[in-house]
């Protein structure tokens, strides 16, 4: 069976989406000259020629933004979506405003304008855009709460899939598509109403629904194995003027993160993908020198210190090494202050600390609580085996309620497609310490997975910057 794909939102009311869409071309332009503008007033330049020049630059400038807003996907459909684009407008505002500083600076143009009224014009630009983006956001929200969709479609199967479906769309539906129910023609068999919408009828009402243009979009949920079936209903709907989509499977769906990619022009579902691409991991690792060396230079005098207050406390090295996984579930040798009796350390950790452990020196439990025995790791760090952030590494047969921790949580492994950290997701909402519940390593394994999932070093920073409250204020660590 092969199917042509379609344009599922341009096709249908063409006209009213184009005038929106230059209408909102025109916004933009708009925005971009309006500083510019703002600035010329405000700098009361009088001779007419430098007027009428400055004028035409700015319309020229303000057109070239337009243009280049085009070229780098503003104006595509998700212009209709219920995301910000924060992140896509400030790269393309940051694009056109590279024309005009080379305007400025290389052609000698806007020659009067200081780099502090530049800085201005950009910043002022890049808030009026973010402000239009929420506004046009409010006005679909306001559009959609009256009925008012580009297309009115109809899911095809009330099959577990298609209700599925259903529910997802409730959750994240916006204005390109609104769905006013289901066909089926199983009707005898099928509850009118599904998933709170109504049951429309059959094949036969689905081609009068299509006929008196009251619907545009069918949203084909049919079991992917009734292939037979599925090629029959689409040959039919093409003859019809509808915009037809394949429902993919719903469950695949939410393995996939929303995350859809091409391989030699297929689509395929992306269930997982390395956790750092690109330039990531040269932005994380520069991140842990920075930060590495900056803390051990820092911390430096508390650190000797501590190692000179474990000495005199008892006899034994001041450094504890322990085997722990690491980074693609390799072993690494974690450094950390000493805190147990050197004779009755525990190399695995088969033995979780307690509350009042005889194990632990009077030293180890003031720098347990407080975390200090954590510093040598800022080594581990700085030579690569560990990072800032990231999840805890754990010794090889920590337990949680008699279990091995990758016997209790089925994820836990997925934890090691990132090095582990000093702190984490998990240590800054209360997670550290003892895990003598199953419940609590499912819970460091979640918050984990959810880390890795949105990494990013503003991410990085929030944890750090939480880490040391985190640390001041728990009572699970002893």
């Amino acid at each position: 069976m092969r199917l042509q794909p379609v344009d599922s939102l341009f096709l249908t009311r063409p006209s009213m989406v184009e005038y929106f869409l230059f209408g909102i071309r025109l916004v933009h332009g708009l925005t971009a000259m309006l500083p510019g503008l703002m600035l010329l007033v405000y700098l009361g330049e009088q001779d007419p020629t430098v007027i009428k020049s400055y004028l035409t630059l700015l319309l020229f400038f303000g057109f070239i933004s337009v243009l280049i807003f085009q070229a780098l996907g503003v104006y595509a459909e998700t212009i209709f979506s219920n995301l910000l684009r924060f992140q896509l407008t400030l790269f393309a505002w940051s694009s056109a405003f590279c024309l005009l500083l080379f305007m400025h600076h290389g052609l000698s143009l806007f020659n009067f304008l200081t780099n502090t009224e530049l800085f201005v014009w950009f910043i002022s630009s890049l808030v009026l855009f973010g402000i239009e983006r929420l506004v046009l956001l409010t006005l679909f929200q306001q559009l959609m709460q009256r009925g008012f969709f580009l297309q009115h479609a109809v899911i095809l199967g009330a099959t577990e899939n298609g209700q599925r479906l259903a529910e997802y769309l409730a959750q994240h539906q916006d204005i390109r598509s609104g769905v006013i129910g289901f066909i089926d023609d199983r009707i005898g068999r099928l509850p009118k109403t599904l998933v709170n919408l109504p049951l429309l009828g059959n094949s036969s009402d689905l081609e009068r629904l299509i006929r008196e243009e009251k619907v545009t979009q069918v949203l084909v949920a049919l079991p992917w194995s009734a292939e037979n079936r599925m090629d029959y209903i689409i040959r039919e709907l093409r003859r019809l003027p509808v915009n037809v989509l394949l429902v993919p499977d719903m469950v695949a769906f939410r393995h996939a993160h929303n995350r859809i990619t091409e391989v030699a022009n297929l689509p395929m579902f992306n269930a997982s993908e390395v956790p750092l691409r690109g330039w990531s991991p040269m932005f994380k690792r520069l991140e842990d020198m920075v930060l590495s060396s900056l803390a051990l230079i820092l911390l430096s005098p508390i650190m000797l210190l501590t190692a000179l207050a474990i000495k005199i406390d008892s006899p034994g090295p001041v450094l504890f090494r322990q085997k722990r996984y690491g980074y693609n579930n390799r072993l690494i040798e974690v450094f950390k202050f000493r805190s147990m009796h050197q004779h009755q350390s525990d190399a695995n950790a088969e033995t979780q600390t307690t509350r009042g452990d005889p194990r632990i020196t009077r030293v180890g439990r003031f720098i347990r609580k407080t975390s200090l025995d954590e510093l040598p790791q800022l080594f581990n760090v700085f030579i690569g085996s560990m990072s800032m952030v990231g999840p805890r590494p754990h010794a090889t047969a920590t337990k949680a309620a008699g279990i091995l921790f990758e016997e209790a949580v089925k994820e836990y492994t997925s934890r090691h497609r990132v090095k582990p950290g000093i702190t984490g997701l998990a240590q800054i909402n209360g997670y550290r310490g003892e895990t003598d519940t199953l419940e609590k390593i499912e819970k460091r394994v979640e918050f984990d997975l959810e880390y890795i999932e949105n990494w990013s070093i503003w991410f990085d920073l929030y944890i750090l910057f939480r880490t040391v409250p985190a640390v001041l204020m728990t009572r699970e660590a002893f």
